[in-house]
């Protein structure tokens, strides 16, 4: 937790300000956001306050309140903020009982005069994030994270939020604070947010999901977890909310990860003085029912972990369209402990249905090389160019993600990092854990990469879908400003190896003051399209100073990467009596939650290529089972209708789509036009295109939100009444912003670039 503070004193105090901090910008977005929702948007839902239920050695809590969201697009953008005093805050340190020892695994320079090719080519394109303030925040570290979608790169700090394009890196939305998410909410997560933010992207939905911890009313430090889930795949629309109070003790540190069962999240957990660690703690959030907005969606936890002698961990994180086995614990992996050295590997089994059937168990101890404690006893760490005051390097912990990937070949990998001491500077200790099912974790590399004396930090690691690693990190000294860089590995590189440094970005400058706080974490991610591109957001600061940092985003691939064989399972779910689309329907595939169907009834799943099962349900209304075929770079209709006893068999029809290659990542710079050229009105071509629209007014003028599925090109035309109002990248999302005011009727089609083959005709009035 990061936020100002107007004292100077104990750690205790300078949380206990925390919850007014945005009352004031809290009040002003709330008065703002006040309108009510356009008739497309679902009204707003609450659960009534329910105090937490034990069912054996398991906790589950119920939301205090959920709802949806106006469309964040139609919030008011708030930047900069008015407040500019500032200080930093000190987050409590973990305490270790850990013994130094010799590294015998940092990466000799041998290895390094052996590859002497680069593995990893330069960024191909970088951008400037979201500045200090960071909104609302006025505070350091910005604990910078961010995350890659379909069309879409959502990056969050303390306190802001913004949407870029992924291809581009414009903006497309914000920045604003993250309490705008929270406008017209009310709590905690309106009025006491305080930062530790995360998002993470669930692939298997095409869903975004954003936290933050927050003070609930009377409380001095964090207690509550808010958390929203993105109602479509487009981050700048419409979110469901949800306020979790998770314990009575201060809440650190929260990090989630993607399974599919859950949405899995870590926390230390410390008194609320902040003086003692009492242990870190695991949680699950109801993925299924927080997809559909069901206000009855729980969290569970199996309380603190160990007490105050176990060390923190982290939950995994799913990357790659092939899921974990069926029914497969999430797997914590913890901080190295003990003597000889182990890295404990915990499973967390969920049960919603029955609670007290909830496991959390120790599933491995994996052997870990020793190495020496950085920084163990002080926080001004790290050298930096041009300034006395060294950096934190947080060396006690565990650094964002606990990347997991399932292979083809069915082997499975988890990558995590920390910083340790390695020849008198800050090196990375980079480890992949793997296991054969049935067999259990392993360690297959593990390696401490310090190839000069350069200090390097602050890492986060991932890999693509051939097995080629990245790590980003934080480098510096005495002679050089923090800047922003990464290494990697091909797959056949030697094991236990980094090579081919670059540079994302540099710093012109260093920091001052921030009571030495940095970073706090940073964030690589792998591109779910093509999933062989990374994105890389961390901290630098462009002239040296206290309290301006700035964050930088950019991506890279491995030359040689390509994308897996895959293709899109493309559901239409409607009534099996009268044909109308059916919302909110739960998809499973292949026995695992997937998803949910959109307001026209829709649901797109990218998976392997090959057979599949699926289930289709929603309460009230019914299931339906069935299977298809995918093929590589094509997309599977499944047309399915719920609510008959018939029970007909739905039937798939392949139609081609995009082959995700090269030309899918992120190289293309189509731009739309926005003349309007009368040509001939398009036909529809039954089957292919789907396409429905919502429309809204924003300040009086009218606006209409396309989305489609099923376009093949890389482009298509948008028509407005038949006249070509655009062509614009064929990313399933559209907004016509009409203009004008009063009423009016409005038809549109979307079509292949260039040609007839076009959508159903879908009609909005005002």
């Amino acid at each position: 937790m990061k936020k100002k503070s107007t004292s100077q004193s104990a750690f205790f105090n300078t949380r206990v300000l925390l919850a007014s901090v945005f009352c004031s910008a809290g009040a002003l977005i709330a008065l703002f956001g006040s309108g009510a929702f356009s008739n497309a948007s679902a009204q707003a839902n609450s659960a009534p306050e329910t105090k937490a239920q034990q069912f054996g050695q398991t906790t589950v809590i119920h939301a205090l309140h959920s709802d949806l969201s106006r469309p964040l697009r139609e919030q008011p953008l708030i930047w900069p903020p008015m407040e500019a005093e500032h200080e930093a805050n000190l987050n409590p340190k973990i305490p270790h009982q850990h013994q130094d020892g010799p590294d015998p695994v940092i990466q000799s320079s041998f290895w390094q005069r052996m590859i002497n090719m680069p593995a990893v080519p330069a960024p191909l394109l970088t951008w400037n994030g979201i500045p200090y303030p960071g909104v609302g925040c006025n505070c350091a570290p910005p604990d910078t994270d961010g995350e890659v979608g379909k069309s879409q790169y959502v990056q969050m700090v303390n306190e802001g939020f913004q949407v870029f394009d992924k291809v581009t890196g414009t903006s497309v939305f914000g920045p604003v604070a993250i309490t705008s998410v929270w406008s017209g909410f009310g709590g905690a997560c309106q009025n006491g947010g305080s930062g530790d933010p995360i998002v993470v992207y669930d692939q298997l939905s095409d869903r975004w999901i954003i936290s933050q911890f927050a003070v609930p009313s009377g409380a001095s430090v964090p207690q509550d977890e808010c958390i929203a889930v993105s109602q479509t795949g487009d981050a700048t629309g419409a979110w469901y909310r949800y306020d979790f109070h998770l314990t009575s003790n201060f809440l650190d540190y929260p990090k989630l990860g993607v399974w599919p069962d859950g949405y899995y999240m870590s926390a230390n957990v410390f008194n609320t003085s902040g003086t003692a660690f009492l242990g870190p703690q695991p949680f699950v959030f109801d993925r299924v029912k927080m997809l559909v907005g069901d206000p009855s969606a729980t969290s569970q936890t199996r309380g603190i972990i160990g007490g105050s002698s176990e060390e923190s961990f982290l939950p995994a994180d799913v990357d790659g369209i092939v899921p974990p086995p069926v029914g497969d614990p999430n797997h914590f992996v913890a901080f190295p402990q003990g003597s000889p050295l182990i890295y404990k590997v915990w499973a967390y089994h969920v049960d919603f249905t029955t609670p007290a059937n909830s496991t959390f168990t120790l599933e491995a101890s994996v052997p870990a090389a020793s190495f020496t404690a950085l920084c163990s006893t002080t926080r001004n760490c790290v050298p930096q160019l041009g300034s006395s005051a060294n950096l934190d390097a947080i060396a006690d912990r565990m650094m964002f993600r606990n990347a997991y990937r399932r292979f083809s070949d069915g082997h499975e990998s988890l990558l995590d990092n920390y910083t340790v001491s390695a020849n008198s500077v800050a090196g990375i200790r980079w480890i992949e854990l793997r296991r054969t099912q049935p067999g259990n974790w392993g360690v297959f590399q593990q390696s401490t990469y310090q190839p000069d004396t350069t200090w390097r930090w602050m890492g986060s690691i991932a890999s693509d879908n051939q097995g080629n690693i990245a790590l980003g990190f934080s480098a510096s000294s005495s002679s050089s400003n923090p800047q922003i860089r990464y290494a990697g590995r091909l797959t056949t590189d030697p094991l236990n190896t980094l090579s081919g440094e670059q540079h994302l970005f540099d710093g012109t400058g260093s920091q001052t003051g921030t009571s030495n706080r940095w970073g706090d974490y940073s964030d690589i991610t792998v591109d779910p399209v093509d999933d062989c591109t990374f994105y890389y957001t961390n901290e630098y600061y462009a002239t040296t100073g206290s309290f301006n940092w700035r964050t930088r985003i950019g991506y890279f691939r491995f030359t040689g990467c390509t994308a897996p064989q895959e293709g899109t399972a493309h559901f239409v779910v409607t009534a099996c009596t009268g044909g109308a689309a059916i919302s909110n329907a739960s998809v499973s595939i292949d026995s695992r939650p997937y998803g949910a169907t959109l307001s026209n009834g829709t649901y797109d799943a990218i998976l392997t290529a090959g057979s599949h099962s699926y289930s289709v349900t929603k309460s009230g209304v019914g299931t339906q089972t069935g299977n298809f075929t995918i093929t590589n770079g094509q997309t599977t209709n499944v047309n399915v209708c719920l609510g008959s006893t018939s029970s007909p068999t739905p039937t798939a029809s392949v139609a081609p789509s995009p082959t995700p290659t090269a030309t899918s990542a992120p190289t293309a710079t189509a731009t739309a036009t926005a003349t309007s050229t009368a040509t001939a009105t398009p036909t529809a071509t039954p089957g292919q295109i789907t396409l429905s629209v919502r429309g809204y007014v924003v300040g009086g003028k009218r606006r209409a939100d396309l989305t489609w599925s099923g376009a093949t090109s890389n482009n298509v035309d948008v028509y407005r009444n038949g006249a070509r109002i655009v062509t614009t990248t064929n990313d399933g999302f559209y907004t016509d912003k009409i203009g004008g005011r009063g009423s009016g009727t409005f038809t549109y089609q979307v079509c292949e670039a260039g040609t007839q083959t076009c959508s159903n005709q879908a009609t909005v009035t005002f």
